[in-house]
């Protein structure tokens, strides 16, 4: 009785610190957490980030997680004040340096940890936190993010963590910005009751049954640089089976854990993971992560692109939850879900945005990705059938860029209108071979690194030797939908852009009768001798068209 009563004691003390934490964090504006969350601080750029080891014990009766991050950094300048997040519930405990107990202070869900002395510039040091609590427990993953806890069809536990949107610091403490990545990957210790089995990033280094307590810790390591929201924990009675996938680099793992009921049904369905590879790495180059293998895990949420450890909910059907988002049925001949998380490999997981505002070049070059692979597999009228088709859900309501610094996104057009602007400078550039060569060289320049919209344009305009600047601003920074207004008398036409920016200029091609012809155009009404035949403007520009009756 008197154990049980401390132990009481100690849950109450609990509540009473997590209670305390998120009263503070209610004293602080979400202006101000969206500045300190989504700003380069002063407490974040003094030091670089190398490497994080975590260790999460899984509680799954008391949906609580507890653990520690031993945290390896270089110092770039002479600051002491470090900042972590995690967010509430969760609560950081503790922090150490060199056995020492830190200082802490907190705004919001956001830590400032004083380091024991000064450090020296160019060296490394290692800091530990301890946390624990009850993480938010999602509830339209992986949108709102956070921790799904499920059941399998036998009612064993299913669980998984998905967070792209809400942060990684919704389950675990770190440094919760996309510019800085650990360089050199993280180890993952993550305990779970026996007979479960935990599948996180990169390989699988050692199982250890603790038979005393009933559990396994699951060692998962990553080589490669990885974002903060890519890390997942995927538990569940899961089975496993493997191929080998011969690619550019060379031979590569490819392994499913799925669950004990639909191992049969995966086996057919997950056919499409090796003629998704094929055509990625045609396009976009080698698979950015052959040192840490490929997975693709089964979750309880429809999926996610998970570095080296891609998850799937997609029901084992073809199309978006059984839809084609395309509208031309083009989109009903693979399974959505794996070619979309598979190309963030790439576009998110190796080349990523620095800013959420930047967000777009995850998500705009993904979604071009699956026009991309409807040309390599059903050839290129197929392709651009599906990138017209998938215009039908764009809102243009406003930018596709959203404010820096401030962890906020732009327009969910981001998807579609991305896809739509790289479509149209694929026609602008007007040569295959070369765009693909830019896509490839993307993949190259950018190789597990984050970046700025300002980078990609930039690479884009300089390797295509096109005028693209105001393409970029209008399809990105401005939320209207150019206008092709023209007017046409015997075989003079004229022509101009209209709802545009200022300056805007793009050139665009049109079929008349069996000719092809181009119309260098601006916001000023210029005249153009026509062909012989009917004019029918190019449909892979996206754009609208207004014929003007001649007054």
């Amino acid at each position: 009785m008197k154990n049980r009563r401390i132990n009481e004691l100690l849950v109450l003390c609990w509540l009473l610190f997590s209670f305390n934490s998120a009263a503070q964090a209610q004293e602080i504006s979400s202006e101000r957490q969206n500045v300190l969350r989504g700003s380069i601080t002063e407490q974040r750029a003094w030091w670089d980030l190398q490497h994080y080891q975590l260790s999460v014990a899984v509680d799954i009766g008391e949906k609580r997680f507890s653990g520690s991050n031993l945290i390896t950094y270089k110092v770039l300048s002479d600051v002491r004040e470090l900042q972590l997040e995690l967010q509430q519930p969760m609560v950081l405990v503790a922090a150490y340096q060199q056995d020492t107990k830190l200082a802490i202070r907190q705004e919001g869900y956001s830590y400032f940890i004083t380091t024991v002395a000064a450090n020296e510039v160019g060296k490394e040091y290692q800091l530990r936190v301890e946390f624990n609590g009850q993480p938010h427990a999602a509830k339209n993953a992986p949108w709102d993010g956070g921790v799904t806890w499920s059941e399998d069809g036998g009612g064993m536990p299913f669980i998984a963590t998905s967070n792209q949107g809400i942060g990684a610091s919704i389950w675990w403490p770190n440094k919760d910005h996309g510019y800085d990545e650990p360089d050199r990957g993280i180890d993952m210790f993550i305990e779970v009751p026996q007979p479960f089995v935990n599948v996180s990033n990169g390989r699988l280094v050692n199982v250890e049954d603790k038979q005393d307590v009933g559990s396994r810790i699951f060692h998962w390591q990553v080589k490669s640089p990885i974002n903060n929201y890519g890390v997942n924990i995927n538990i569940a009675d899961y089975v496993n089976f493997s191929e080998v996938y011969q690619g550019e680099t060379g031979p590569l793992d490819m392994d499913y854990y799925v669950l004990r009921e639909n191992e049969d049904k995966a086996r057919m369905q997950f056919k499409d993971v090796l003629r998704t590879m094929q055509a990625l790495e045609h396009w976009f180059g080698p698979y950015p992560f052959y040192q840490d293998s490929f997975k693709l895990v089964e979750v309880p949420y429809l999926g996610m692109e998970h570095q080296s450890s891609v998850t799937y909910g997609n029901g084992y059907q073809n199309g978006y939850k059984g839809r084609d988002l395309s509208g031309t049925d083009w989109g009903l001949k693979w399974d959505y879900i794996i070619i979309h998380e598979m190309a963030h490999e790439w576009f998110a997981n190796s080349i990523t945005a620095k800013d959420i505002a930047d967000l777009w070049v995850q998500e705009g070059f993904t979604t071009y990705a699956e026009g991309l692979f409807v040309e390599y597999h059903y050839g290129k009228q197929a392709g651009d059938e599906y990138q017209q088709g998938l215009r039908q859900n764009i809102n243009n309501d406003k930018p596709v860029i959203g404010p820096y610094h401030q962890h906020k996104i732009g327009s969910f057009d981001m998807y579609p209108k991305g896809a739509a602007l790289l479509h149209t400078i694929r026609q602008v550039i007007n040569d295959d071979d070369k765009w693909r060569e830019i896509l490839r060289g993307l993949g190259t320049t950018f190789y597990h690194q984050t970046v700025s919209t300002a980078q990609i344009e930039q690479y884009i305009i300089d390797q295509s030797g096109k005028a693209l600047g105001s393409l970029f601003d209008q399809y990105l920074r401005d939320n209207r939908l150019p206008i092709l207004e023209f007017r046409i008398k015997g075989q003079q036409l004229t022509a101009r852009w209209s709802n545009v920016i200022e300056g805007f200029e793009m050139p665009i091609r049109a079929s008349i009768g069996e000719q092809e012809q181009w119309f260098n155009l601006t916001t000023q009404w210029q005249p153009f001798e026509l062909h012989e035949g009917e004019l029918v403007w190019d449909n892979n520009f996206y754009i609208a068209q207004a014929f003007l009756a001649l007054q």
